[in-house]
C-alpha cells in the first residue's frame, strides 16, 4: 500500500513519525520565482517541504520545474530526478544532463543555470 501521508502534525517541524510520500503524483504549492532569475520562457516552480530539522539546517522535499531556463545559486543539494529532464550549467564548472533516476550532488555557492527541456521533478536534500 502506497501512502501520500502529509508529514503533517507538526508544523514547521519534523514530522511526528515515519512517513511515505508517492513523490511522481505528490501535491505540490506554487513557488513563484523571482522574475530576474528567468532568462527564458514562463518557466512555473511547485515544491513541497517534507521533512525539516528543528533547526531548519536539513531541509528534504520534493520540486517541480516546467520548461524554461532559469539561474539559480545552490545550496549543498543531493537530488534525485524522478521525471522530466534538464541540463544544469555550472559556472565554472561542468554541465550536468540529468534525466529520471540520475542522482546529482550541487556545491553551497554554485550559481546554476538551468535549462529545462521537458517539465522536471525531483526529490531533494539541502544542507544550510
Amino acid at each position: 500500500m502506497s501512502t501520500d501521508s502529509s508529514p503533517g502534525g507538526n508544523p514547521g517541524g519534523p514530522p511526528p513519525h515515519s512517513f511515505v510520500v508517492h513523490i511522481p503524483d505528490a501535491d505540490l504549492e506554487p513557488e513563484p520565482l523571482d522574475p530576474h532569475q528567468i532568462v527564458a520562457g514562463s518557466p512555473e516552480v511547485t515544491g513541497k517541504v517534507v521533512w525539516e530539522s528543528a533547526d531548519g539546517r536539513q531541509v528534504r522535499g520534493i520540486w517541480q520545474i516546467t520548461p524554461g531556463t532559469v539561474t539559480d545559486t545552490e545550496a549543498d543539494e543531493l537530488f534525485v530526478v524522478i521525471s522530466g529532464s534538464a541540463t544544469i550549467e555550472v559556472e565554472g564548472g561542468p554541465t550536468l544532463t540529468v534525466g529520471p533516476g540520475d542522482m546529482a550532488v550541487l556545491r553551497e555557492g554554485d550559481r546554476t543555470t538551468w535549462t529545462v527541456h521537458e517539465t522536471l521533478r525531483k526529490a531533494y536534500a539541502i544542507t544550510l
